[in-house]
């Protein structure tokens, strides 16, 4: 399908309102305002707001006010809050600044574009995901530079708005990441191998050593504590990550309990796990040594430019304007 439009001249970078300040949303407050960006932010927690206001930054409990602010500057909405709060979120920016270009930081992008449609909002929504994280949660585990070097999803769906789509990976940029366009459904079928699988596993690998008793988490060393990282992470934040994918996680479990069980069969008769061992190794491999190159040649609202920015996301290309 052709995307021919009006090419806008330059990127603007209009004030950045993020709704939910955790970990990711409260990196992002500090990393828009330490690239120069007027930003500011909004928590239903009294007492994150208090943590963020004490550090210098401009916070606030009251959601309709922030965002009759947003609405006033046309400012870039970010909502960072947890999959089951997004479609009441979107109904308060629709109320208060349906206006106004909106993103997202949440992990899920095909259902963040429905809940966008369902509440009027899908023409001015380009969805966003930073690949970054800890295993920490909350505004206390913000860091500035959170987002450094990281790759920095932004959806490359049809019908997008080419001037809001390079206002979203211009904010990426400015706060140091690497700009992957992709497709919604293909992002979600593609966290749920690199992101969501893993937490899954690592739940599974920290019952089993759980289940060893003393004697086994007392020998415990490098590969159960790389291994479980991630299962440290607040429970109810990784339920919304994983249920919120759960078409695309459920095929990708179903293929790993798969190989798996074939592990397990090749173990019991013929005492070898050569056919999982040696691909892992390689396949290891291949992710260390991946190359990223810059996509060039294309702009925002260019003719087939969606077409042709799914295309080089596919391939490893990162996007400067």
């Amino acid at each position: 399908m052709c995307q021919a439009v009006q090419v806008a001249a330059s990127v603007s970078t209009p004030d950045v309102c993020v709704l939910g300040l955790g970990l990711i949303g409260g990196s992002l407050l500090r990393a828009a305002v330490a690239a120069g960006r007027k930003a500011w932010g909004w928590n239903r927690s009294a007492s994150t707001v208090d943590a963020a206001r004490a550090e210098g930054f401009d916070a606030d409990t009251d959601l309709s006010a922030v965002l009759r602010r947003a609405a006033e500057s046309e400012a870039l909405i970010v909502i960072a809050v947890p999959m089951p709060a997004v479609d009441a979120t979107l109904a308060v920016i629709a109320e208060h600044a349906p206006g106004c270009p909106v993103t997202d930081v949440v992990s899920v992008k095909a259902e963040m574009a429905a809940a966008a449609t369902r509440h009027g909002l899908r023409d001015r929504f380009v969805g966003g995901h930073p690949m970054a994280g800890t295993s920490e949660s909350g505004w206390q585990a913000g860091d500035v530079d959170l987002f450094r070097e990281a790759v920095w999803v932004v959806s490359a769906d049809d019908g997008v708005d080419p001037q809001i789509w390079s206002q979203v990976a211009q904010l990426a940029l400015d706060c140091g990441s690497l700009v992957v366009p992709a497709e919604s459904a293909e992002h979600d079928a593609a966290v749920a191998r690199i992101s969501h699988l893993p937490h899954l596993l690592a739940e599974a690998l920290a019952l089993s050593g759980a289940a060893g008793g003393d004697l086994a988490l007392g020998l415990a060393a490098g590969s159960f504590r790389d291994g479980t990282r991630v299962a440290s992470s607040a429970p109810d934040l990784v339920r919304a990550m994983c249920e919120g994918n759960r078409d695309a996680l459920l095929s990708t479990l179903d293929e790993t309990l798969e190989v798996l069980n074939r592990a397990r069969a090749d173990l019991a008769k013929k005492g070898t796990l050569a056919d999982l061992v040696e691909p892992g190794y390689q396949a290891r491999l291949r992710y260390e040594n991946r190359e990223r190159w810059t996509i060039t040649g294309i702009e925002p609202g260019s003719e087939n430019w969606l077409e042709r920015m799914r295309d080089a996301g596919r391939r490893g290309g990162v996007w400067r304007p």
